[in-house]
């Protein structure tokens, strides 16, 4: 597909694209509403992250947020009007955040979350499906859905993989909210860093990704692992040993193994 112009991302109301540094930024921009999720955002996230995965000045993606919260999940207007939606209706409206939540887990490009403040219900998803998560100590995490006769159903394909059916269960039949430490030894974030240091921290993991590693390699890499817990063991080790042979011939490896031989330095921005 063909790069969107970029004229089209500036017309976005709650959401900003940018690339600086070989990284591209999403940024929600709802700070008055606390991010917090309707139709038109889940709209705008994902043309943005189209955009950013065929993106040629973007490697690897941050997610972050304008204002003191990350995302609070769903928006209580659109809540509201949920109530007056029959099945058929629901069921396309399920179906599109379930696309962007899809979209964001199986993207091509790395995709770091850096909260900054609390990220709850939906928004704790978004955080979730991210490959990477970096918190301030302050954030709160949880899916409270239960507590409103609500699902938190989507989201809980993911998080099963992500750390494991008991856990799971915990965070998502409790409702409980839990703190930035919490979701770090649960496996949810991988690090918390201070707030004064966040985006900074964030900024030189992402550029180590571009410098240090293929992105050819981090792409067949993030599917592998997409796709492996689905299939039956024989059947990975087999689609294992292909990836392994298909990669063996690529350029970036030819050229990542003649460096490695002559001692000699790489950098995968070039």
């Amino acid at each position: 597909m063909d790069n969107m112009p970029t004229q089209e991302l500036e017309a976005l109301r709650f959401i900003r694209y940018e690339a600086q540094d070989a990284i591209g930024y999403i940024t929600l921009n709802r700070p008055e509403k606390r991010n917090a999720l309707s139709a038109d955002m889940v709209t705008e996230l994902k043309q943005a992250f189209e955009f950013a995965e065929d993106d040629e000045a973007c490697k690897v993606i941050v997610l972050r947020a304008e204002g003191g919260a990350f995302c609070a999940g769903a928006d209580l207007a659109y809540i509201q009007e949920l109530q007056g939606f029959g099945y058929t209706d629901n069921l396309a409206d399920s179906t599109h955040l379930m696309q962007l939540f899809h979209q964001i887990y199986t993207l091509k490009k790395v995709v770091i979350a850096q909260v900054q403040g609390h990220a709850l219900a939906g928004g704790c998803g978004l955080a979730a499906l991210c490959d990477f998560a970096f918190a301030v100590p302050e954030a709160k995490f949880g899916f409270t859905e239960v507590k409103i006769g609500f699902l938190p159903a989507i989201v809980s394909v993911f998080l099963i993989r992500k750390i494991g059916e008991a856990r799971t269960k915990q965070l998502l039949l409790t409702g409980d909210i839990i703190s930035a430490q919490k979701a770090l030894d649960i496996h949810l974030v991988n690090e918390v860093v201070p707030a004064e240091t966040l985006a900074a921290h964030v900024y030189a993991f992402a550029r180590r990704l571009c410098v240090e590693n293929s992105a050819q390699s981090m792409e067949v890499t993030k599917e592998m692992l997409a796709r492996l817990p689905e299939m039956p063991l024989e059947d990975s080790l087999r689609y294992a040993a292909q990836l392994n042979a298909e990669a063996r011939g690529t350029l970036d490896c030819r050229r990542g193994i003649a460096a490695f031989l002559a001692k000699e330095k790489i950098s995968w921005e070039n």
